[in-house]
């Protein structure tokens, strides 16, 4: 283990910036990496990013990061007095190995949350206010103090002087020592010696065991306080709490993850075709109606929770949004019938890829914010920075665990929380819950283990967990049996076409290992009123069904046919036109008609005071069957794809995390600070060209591109001519880092920033006369 650094390491460490431009390639680019947030945008030289580096938002999301063992070692640093060595830190974190606390200094340094040299740790100040006033609970220093001094210098002195204490001075001390360190004493600054003392607390007081802060305020100091603990947390953080698994065989979990996978697909689709068909609105203050989501948990056979989960994963892939007309309905994107047209196991990868990565918390649904206002779905107030972290998490730590293995609920939790302690700690316990949850409906674990697809998708990505599923799938059918009591079963999935038409025809009764669905006027009112006639109707019976059409069935295609589109219903506000007067009469004799408030114009057309919608809803209900008509006198299809929103953008997350940065953007904010490091720290003086006495000439295209290709090449500054949106050149010093598309980017000395140069914009390119007297 080294103990300390030759005199020019220590000079490279006397600030973070230092520590910073001491960093080789290789680690600055570890840097950037492990704190994305650093790159946005890049900074113009590497004092900047230290500068950035210790900002009290990107400190908090570093620290975020940090496993509990690492903040452990970064808070003893925090509370030990200076300086502080890896011996000093292990003293107050005992169970562990000096190997340990230099793992974990290892990880704060490249993090450029620690700097100095190896026997003198030191945090930016950021970092330690970042721990707050009590740091581990502990009060203020006050080692300045001779009599604090004392008592910790000379454990054996305190150890005597604790044994005469008076009876309730220890007990005080016991409330003080593991925190909160601060109490509230009447006089507390009124002036004791031990020859004096009447109470405990004044005993305390008089000896220096208590010190106080104010005319009612007592503190604990901190020293007192770890020489009484001994250590700095009751249990050592080294190491998370042991994992409580349950194993089944891999090949079980596999198939019971992929059923889930299939029926969730299912569901989606459910979901999307019965709202292309009948919207359903969205709330003045959006989100969707709470009576929406139990209509949509019914028609699915679901819970609402689950409902909720499938409308915000639709949602949070893109499959579904607001069609932005008025008033507003949720309808399907154009994107969903793309998604449609891709195998089962490629829309489960893209779903599961959307619920990873979305900062949207399905599991509120139902629930109530701080100002116990329902929470909606696919309402504006589901988004929570922490949540995608928090969810890759629980993945994360199943993923870890042997193929088949599973891991309880509160075991996950007690796991992830020693990974990331600080992340969304209130949060925590109920998403980790509902992460589970999610994951088995999803088919992303299969009996609380993770299923290889799952795995495939987190280190190859969506496509080849897509392939490792797609074996596993059930094999879809393409037949129905029809029932003489007007049902169909479907004994295993149906094929996507199939139980799209289907639940357009019928409405689905039950679920389990065999669906069934029941055939009543209103189901098959809904066909016709998609287009489909009834011969069409009777066609797609006889096709797929196994068993012969009963003749129930076709009688009642045959009478719902014969009754539809008798009766018209179009815009007036809304009228009914009907030849066959005996039925207009009878409608007017309904009394449930009242409140269409219907009256008759002329002999077979009636006007009414509701809209075309209403009015059909009311006489369906009475038992019509009224087709809806246009303004040019023809019947209104209502297709299953009627209703799509124009094209949408998938929702963006919403304070989360910046993504990891890809290799390429590293290696060139790299290149970027290094060059504008060269620029600020060089020597001033005018930079010289090669040709013409210091005037840029004009270069072909192709020289131009060739002289850009070399610099980048070879790492070297370039001076180039440039033309503004305005019209006017300049002539500018760049350090190119890439070069695509084009356009280059590079570090611009004039500016002392890295942008963007479109390449047919620059007139001309020379190499700098590095000899050229300054």
């Amino acid at each position: 283990m080294t103990t300390g650094e030759p005199p020019e390491a220590r000079r490279a460490q006397a600030s973070l910036a230092e520590s910073v431009r001491s960093l080789d390639d290789a680690a600055l680019a570890r840097l950037l990496t492990a704190r994305p947030d650093l790159l946005h945008p890049v900074p113009s030289d590497l004092a900047a990013l230290a500068a950035r580096a210790v900002t009290p938002s990107s400190v908090s999301r570093a620290l975020d990061r940090l496993d509990a063992w690492t903040l452990a070692v970064a808070e003893a640093v925090v509370v030990l007095p200076p300086p502080v060595a890896p011996a000093s830190v292990l003293a107050v974190l005992p169970g562990a190995s000096l190997d340990d606390v230099d793992r974990a200094v290892t990880t704060l340094r490249e993090q450029a949350l620690l700097w100095g040299p190896h026997e003198d740790l030191r945090l930016p100040r950021s970092v330690v206010d970042a721990f707050g006033s009590t740091p581990a609970g502990l009060g203020p220093s006050f080692a300045a103090r001779p009599a604090v001094a004392t008592l910790v210098a000379d454990r054996e002195r305190l150890s005597a002087l604790l044994s005469q204490a008076p009876e309730g001075a220890l007990q005080a001390l016991d409330l003080l020592v593991w925190g909160p360190p601060s109490g509230r004493v009447d006089n507390a600054e009124r002036a004791v010696d031990p020859a004096s003392a009447r109470t405990p607390i004044e005993w305390l007081l008089a000896h220096g065991l208590l010190v106080p802060t104010g005319p009612d305020a007592v503190v604990l100091p901190r020293e007192i306080a770890l020489a009484l603990r001994g250590a700095l947390y009751r249990e050592s953080p080294l190491a998370p709490p042991p994992a409580a698994t349950l194993t089944h065989r891999p090949a079980d979990v596999d198939r019971t993850a992929a059923g889930q996978a299939f029926a969730f697909v299912r569901l989606v689709e459910a979901l999307l075709e019965a709202w292309g068909m009948d919207p359903p609105p969205v709330l003045r203050a959006g989100g969707l109606g709470v009576r929406e989501l139990r209509r949509t948990a019914a028609a699915l056979d679901v819970d609402e929770r689950t409902a909720g989960l499938v409308a915000e994963t639709a949602y949070v892939c893109g499959l579904l949004a607001p069609d932005g007309e008025s008033p507003e309905r949720f309808a399907p994107t154009p994107e969903y019938d793309r998604w449609l047209a891709t195998d089962s196991a490629d829309r489960w990868a893209s779903l599961v890829a959307g619920w990873l990565a979305t900062t949207r918390v399905a599991g509120w649904v139902g629930e109530r914010d701080e100002r116990d206002r329902p929470l909606a779905a696919l309402g504006p107030d589901l988004d929570r920075g922490a949540a995608p972290g928090l969810r890759m998490a629980v993945v994360e730590e199943l993923a870890q665990l042997p193929p088949g293995a599973a891991e309880t609920t509160a075991s996950i939790e007690a796991r992830v929380a020693w990974r990331r302690p600080r992340r969304a700690a209130r949060l925590r316990p109920a998403l980790v819950g509902w992460t589970v949850d999610e994951a088995e409906r999803l088919g992303v674990t299969g009996r609380g283990a993770l299923s290889e697809a799952a795995r495939v998708l987190l280190h190859e990505g969506p496509e080849a967990a897509a392939d490792v599923l797609e074996p596993l799938l059930p094999e879809p059918l393409d037949h129905v049996l029809l029932q003489a009591d007007l049902t169909a079963v479907a004994p295993g999935p149906l094929e996507s076409s199939l139980a799209a038409e289907l639940a357009l025809m019928a409405d689905v009764e039950s679920t389990g290992g065999a669906t069934v669905y029941r055939f009543t006027p209103a189901s098959v009112r809904r066909a016709l009123d998609a287009g489909r006639a009834a011969s069409d109707v009777h066609a797609f019976l006889s096709a797929r069904s196994r068993t012969p059409v009963p003749q129930p069935l076709a009688y009642l295609v045959d009478d719902v046919a014969r009754r539809h589109g008798i009766m018209r219903v179009g815009t007036a506000r809304a009228y009914v036109r009907c030849d066959d007067l005996a039925v207009l009469d009878e409608v007017m004799a309904d009394r449930r008609a009242d409140r269409l408030r219907l009256r008759r114009l002329a002999p077979t057309v009636l006007v009414a005071a509701v809209t075309p919608d209403e009015l059909l809803a009311g006489l369906r209900e009475m038992g019509y069957a009224p087709a809806a008509e246009s303004d040019t006198g023809t019947v209104v299809v209502r297709r299953p794809d009627q209703h799509r929103t124009p094209p949408r953008r998938r929702p963006a997350p919403v304070g989360a995390e910046p993504p990891p940065p890809s290799e390429v953007l590293v290696v060139a904010a790299v290149r970027a600070l290094r060059a504008g490091d060269r620029a600020t720290t060089a020597p001033r003086g005018p930079v010289v060209g090669p040709a013409l006495g210091g005037v840029l000439p004009r270069t072909p295209a192709a020289q131009t591109l060739a002289l850009l290709r070399d610099a980048l090449a070879d790492e070297r500054p370039l001076w180039i001519g440039y033309v503004d949106s305005d019209g006017g050149v300049s002539e500018r010093v760049i350090d190119p880092v890439r070069l695509s598309g084009g356009s280059l980017t590079a570090f611009d000395h004039r500016t002392g920033e890295l942008r963007t140069f479109p390449v047919h914009r620059i007139t001309g390119a020379a190499t700098i006369d590095e000899d050229a007297p300054p």
